[in-house]
């Protein structure tokens, strides 16, 4: 053995008495403690998928709130009564609103809409004409969905083609503010 070899030696001897003696603390999980463990009843699980599967809450008078929340805050954000984050926040809040309760109601394209519009809301830094024409062309979506009924069984080929088009429309954008 040469000499080099018996210092390395040496050393992981050194290092395996340390590891050996070092005592592994496992802190409480605090989360776990409150809540228990065991996940949820299947019973529940298939009653709360029966209500959301059987709900028949007429979304339109709700999506119509969100709506007029989302227009107003855009009208803001154009005039310059809202803006920066105040502005976002503004748009954010209705359209994250219908992000989650979309497909709750039957509205799987509503769901998916707001969900990209989300998303690009997020990686925004500051909402300018270009950004205002993005979120106007979501909210457009939307408006037409809405109007036109659109549900589950009949977003097909076109909703698959719209979602396509916004999504493309924000990659666009990203790519433009990445290489000005």
């Amino acid at each position: 053995m040469n000499p080099c070899q018996e210092g390395t030696m040496a050393e992981e001897s050194q290092t395996q008495k340390k590891a050996q003696a070092a005592e592994m603390v496992v802190p409480p999980n605090k989360l776990k403690e409150k809540v228990g463990s065991g996940g949820f009843d299947e019973k529940a699980i298939t009653k709360a998928q029966d209500q959301i599967k059987n709900n028949t809450v007429d979304f339109q008078p709700i999506a119509a709130t969100l709506m007029t929340q989302m227009e107003k805050a855009i009208a803001d954000a154009r005039s310059g009564a809202a803006k920066g984050t105040a502005a976002m926040r503004e748009i954010l809040a209705p359209a994250m609103q219908l992000k989650a309760q979309g497909t709750m109601f039957h509205y799987p394209l509503v769901t998916e809409i707001s969900n990209i519009l989300v998303n690009f809301l997020e990686t925004v830094t500051d909402i300018d004409a270009d950004v205002l024409e993005i979120i106007t062309a979501h909210k457009t979506s939307l408006t037409a969905v809405l109007s036109g009924k659109i549900k589950e069984a009949d977003k097909g080929k076109v909703g698959k083609e719209l979602c396509f088009a916004l999504l493309n429309t924000c990659e666009r954008y990203a790519k433009t503010r990445k290489n000005p």
